[in-house]
């Protein structure tokens, strides 16, 4: 029941993984290692599934063949070693040299596939069995089938061997970080089939022998099932693997974007130039945005470009000025440093044109290289901010977020606002 359970897995979760790459192979068209694959996924699903019931006594029914499909899930095996190969071949070599090696792969595996079975037709015996038999029931009873089956698994380990071996050598090649776990995942599960491979031959020798080999039968059949849904999962890895990174950013940048809301409302208020339509924070509620990241990036740089803006009513005496006010201490640098110079600036701007500052002063802000340690930076400052707020509107003084007087630009100021495409005054870059 367990294997049966596996079987049933591995080749759906095949089935699926061929579906989710058809589209892109037939957009493409022209990229064989993409074609390979989708040939893998195909002829791993038909692997399994054509040996399960009612596949099997269906098609067996339908071709006039008992146990056909014995044979053709064989010879699913066999193209799925060529294909697995062949899309390796094509990620790791030159495509002149890919396509030489493919040719030869594909050129043995199909001598191979002809082997297999012509050999298995040749086996009078088999057309005698009356209804479905399991193969180790049959490589009991038929010396014959021993030996086809001895010369499948021979082949079969070979190409695993091979396919083991390609798949080591581009763990070291892949520059992203999913495809070397994904190609990790692909190489254990080549290890497994190897280990079914190296049961099943223990099997035959042991039985031809005359010993009682069952408890093999087990761990032959588990490993091999478990090792193709390693195979399937590991070739899949890289196209599902980065939504898993996705998730687990997810609360942080949650977190962030929920931090960020106070600062950016006060900044886009008193500089609404600085927001693409819609803005990030449009709603209001806890819900958030669909796209969490891509509006986290757009508060960080639309926060950092109003502090641009703000930069003529930066002051550093109004800020010492401020501070005494609110009885805080201010070290220079510190988050609670740059929120009161936000402050102090927001309140300078919603009063008027700039005035000259006695003392101008600019914001700070981490290395534009580091998008995390900006929005922690961001973060702090925002915290920070809305602390200063309460403090503001606890002993009486003008709030930014609701002093009344012009939020827009004076009538012909520039407002040095990042666009598309351009650096921003965090070094981050925007995108439409």
């Amino acid at each position: 029941m367990l294997f049966t359970v596996v079987a049933w897995i591995t080749g759906v979760s095949a089935l699926m993984a061929f579906c989710y790459k058809l589209p892109a192979a037939r957009r493409t068209g022209n990229d064989p290692a993409l074609v390979a694959l989708c040939v893998y996924f195909l002829t791993s699903a038909l692997s399994f599934l054509v040996d399960l019931e009612p596949f099997r006594t269906v098609l067996s029914g339908v071709l006039r063949y008992p146990n056909i499909t014995t044979v053709l899930s064989q010879a699913a095996v066999i193209v799925l070693t060529a294909a697995q190969q062949v899309a390796l071949v094509h990620w790791a070599d030159p495509p002149d040299r890919a396509h030489a090696e493919s040719r030869r792969r594909i050129q043995v595996c199909s001598a191979a596939l002809i082997v297999v079975v012509t050999v298995f037709f040749l086996l009078d015996p088999l057309k005698h069995y009356g209804s479905a038999q399991t193969v180790s029931v049959m490589y009991q009873t038929e010396p014959h089938y021993a030996i086809h089956m001895g010369l499948y698994v021979s082949l079969c380990a070979i190409g695993q061997i091979e396919a083991l071996r390609l798949s080591l050598r581009f763990v070291g090649l892949a520059q992203r970080s999913w495809l070397r776990r994904g190609m990790i995942v692909m190489s254990l599960g080549a290890s497994l089939v190897l280990l079914y491979c190296g049961c099943r031959l223990t099997t035959l020798t042991g039985r031809g022998l005359g010993l009682d080999m069952d408890a093999f039968d087990p761990v032959g059949w588990l490993s091999g099932d478990v090792g193709s849904l390693l195979q399937i999962i590991g070739w899949t890895l890289p196209a599902w693997g980065v939504h898993l990174s996705a998730a687990y950013r997810w609360p942080a940048q949650y977190r962030a974007h929920r931090r960020l809301r106070p600062l950016w409302h006060a900044v886009s208020e008193a500089v609404p130039a600085i927001t693409l339509d819609p803005p990030p924070f449009r709603r209001r509620g806890p819900l958030p945005p669909r796209d969490i990241g891509y509006c986290l990036y757009r508060a960080v740089i639309e926060i950092r470009d109003g502090q641009l803006a703000l930069r003529p009513y930066a002051d550093t005496d109004a800020v010492r000025r401020r501070a005494e006010a609110l009885r805080l201490t201010v070290e220079p640098g510190s988050p609670t440093g740059e929120a009161l110079l936000l402050h102090t600036a927001l309140q300078a701007r919603r009063s008027g044109p700039p005035a000259p500052p006695a003392s101008s002063a600019s914001f700070p802000h981490t290395p534009h290289d580091d998008f995390a340690k900006e929005v922690a930076r961001l973060s702090a400052v925002a915290r920070a901010f809305v602390q200063v707020d309460a403090r503001a509107r606890h002993r009486g003084l003008a709030r930014p977020g609701s002093v009344p007087g012009p939020a827009l630009a004076s009538p012909g100021e520039r407002i040095p606002v990042q666009r598309p495409g351009e650096t921003g005054a965090g070094g981050l870059r925007r995108t439409p």
